[in-house]
């Protein structure tokens, strides 16, 4: 049986330690062309055959509710960073699709991004990111 105390020790340490690092991450989108959401959407599509997804599998990737990823992809559209049409294997369902202007926002976003990201959690090693990882992987499974 799981010591009570230690997992709600170790929970406060893990949530602590994802908002600081998530916090000071937030940084990295102050001076570009994407919100952090918008990134996350394009992170999702980007690495999608054709650039191009379901709107319910970036849904599934957010941290936000439907009809909110919904409204942003919406704005998105609006913006020329992705296209929306029917998806025609599912009559209730949307691909979305990057479009030039989007995969290029992205990835110039993505480079520091993910330089911003190696340099925050290079104060574990390799083997620590492994266990990380896979811990990570073990809770979100359940």
């Amino acid at each position: 049986m799981t010591d009570r105390k230690l997992a709600l020790e170790a929970w406060e340490s893990l949530f602590r330690a994802q908002h600081e690092l998530f916090t000071e991450m937030m940084t990295d989108f102050e001076h570009g062309d994407l919100a952090q959401a918008e990134y996350d959407v394009l992170l999702t599509v980007t690495r999608s055959p054709d650039m191009t997804a379901r709107l319910r599998d970036v849904t599934s990737n957010m941290l936000i509710s439907q009809p909110s990823v919904s409204r942003l992809v919406d704005r998105m559209v609006t913006r020329g960073l992705v296209s929306k049409c029917a998806d025609p294997d599912d009559g209730r369902g949307s691909l979305i699709r990057a479009t030039e202007a989007g995969a290029r926002a992205f990835r110039s976003l993505a480079t520091v991004h993910g330089r911003s990201i190696a340099e925050r959690m290079s104060t574990l090693e390799d083997d620590e990111l492994r266990a990380l990882r896979d811990l990570a992987e073990k809770l979100r499974k359940g």
